[in-house]
């Protein structure tokens, strides 16, 4: 979202998200769902156990690929660069909000992504993106320099920032599931 807000600006070298923003966003908003990723399963610890061959693709090392690398980069470069355009776009007359504008969108944006990356959910899982949410949402008020509430509570800056988080997400989630259906993982045989 930096490279594309700086290449909109003449590559100006002004920081997007600055101080609370940055450390929120690694340490708070993002933290607790990305982790809670560990307890996903792709299948039943039963069957795994009765299937050793599943783990035959992981010896293969194309969990961890080149490919994987610049598939996620491709992903990352598409979602910034959705969310920071769109925030231009969509909100051109209340250009002053764009940090508040395009920092909801990310933030909603990663939970989203996290939700649809689970197979099989755990209710640490729920907690985790609940009570990241309301910590955001919380956070909101108590961080005025960074988020004009009288702007944040209109109809607009929420219907907006949904359109926003849907064009940065849905497309991906739609082709994760195309995906799913025409080159199935080697584990779903086994799960049904």
């Amino acid at each position: 979202m930096q490279a594309v807000f700086s290449a909109m600006f003449y590559f100006a070298p002004i920081a997007l998200y600055q101080g609370m923003l940055i450390v929120g966003y690694t340490t708070i908003y993002t933290n607790a769902p990305v982790f809670s990723l560990v307890l996903d399963q792709d299948v039943p610890e039963d069957i795994a156990l009765l299937y050793p061959e599943l783990y035959r693709d992981l010896t293969k090392g194309r969990s961890l690929s080149y490919k994987t690398f610049f598939s996620w980069l491709l992903i990352s470069v598409y979602q910034g660069g959705a969310i920071m355009i769109l925030s231009i776009w969509l909100f051109e007359n209340q250009f002053v909000n764009i940090v508040s504008i395009s920092f909801t969108a990310l933030v909603l944006n990663e939970l989203l992504m996290v939700a649809l990356e689970i197979n099989t959910w755990h209710r640490f899982m729920i907690l985790s993106e609940i009570a990241t949410l309301f910590i955001y949402v919380g956070s909101m008020v108590f961080l005025p320099t960074y988020f004009d509430m009288n702007f944040i509570l209109t109809k607009t800056f929420v219907w907006k920032v949904a359109v926003i988080t849907m064009v940065s997400s849905l497309p991906l989630y739609v082709i994760k599931m195309l995906r799913r259906k025409f080159a199935p993982p080697s584990y779903s045989k086994l799960t049904g």
